[in-house]
């Protein structure tokens, strides 16, 4: 006979977390999140010090998950560097049609933490400047002559790809990005070939 070990009270805080800011956002009340992952109060302010430092970590723990999601959509693309900055733009379209997908949870959150000096801003922040890194260094790969400059295009892209997608799906936002993205890359290598 096995016994099955249930999750305890920060796993279970987390996962609620997780789940209630993204679909109700980061102002989700206190009450409702202890009724989701079924603990007392005090477990909150045991594992995180409160609601701010449970929303600071379920912020980081997703950001590794997401950045783990674009590497893996880069890898599954091969090794043109091009067709891996492209891959994004077509992983966005299958996340975009997911029955749960609500939107950027970092666009929601920056927008909702009133408090600049939350340290949910500075997660995202660092969220933010490692896929701008990740793609500024498939640019590099790809020769482009302002790497940095374009990593920041493809940012807004993305961006823009998940705020359409959470309101109007319907008008394929990863499909139109992902056009304007192989303007951003500019034209594919010339073939070294001579004719």
């Amino acid at each position: 006979m096995t016994t099955r070990t249930l999750p305890g009270p920060r796993e279970r805080l987390l996962e609620a977390a997780k789940e209630l800011t993204y679909k109700q956002g980061v102002g989700v009340g206190v009450d409702a999140l202890l009724k989701a992952a079924n603990v007392a109060r005090r477990s909150l302010y045991e594992h995180f010090g409160g609601k701010d430092g449970l929303i600071t970590e379920v912020l980081r723990l997703s950001a590794a998950e997401d950045e783990a999601g674009y590497q893996e959509a880069m890898r599954a693309a091969g090794d043109d560097p091009r067709r891996r900055l492209l891959g994004v733009f077509d992983w966005l379209g299958e996340v975009i049609e997911e029955p749960e997908f609500r939107g950027c949870r970092y666009l929601a959150a920056e927008l909702a933490l009133a408090d600049p000096d939350h340290p949910g801003h500075d997660v995202i922040r660092r969220y933010r400047e490692r896929v701008h890194d990740l793609l500024e260094r498939e640019l590099r790969e790809l020769d482009h002559p302002q790497p940095a400059h374009a990593a920041d295009q493809l940012l807004l892209l993305v961006d823009g790809t998940l705020a359409v997608g959470a309101i109007r799906r319907d008008t394929h936002p990863a499909a139109g990005a992902r056009q304007l993205a192989e303007q951003i890359l500019g034209d594919p290598r010339p073939s070294t070939r001579r004719s």
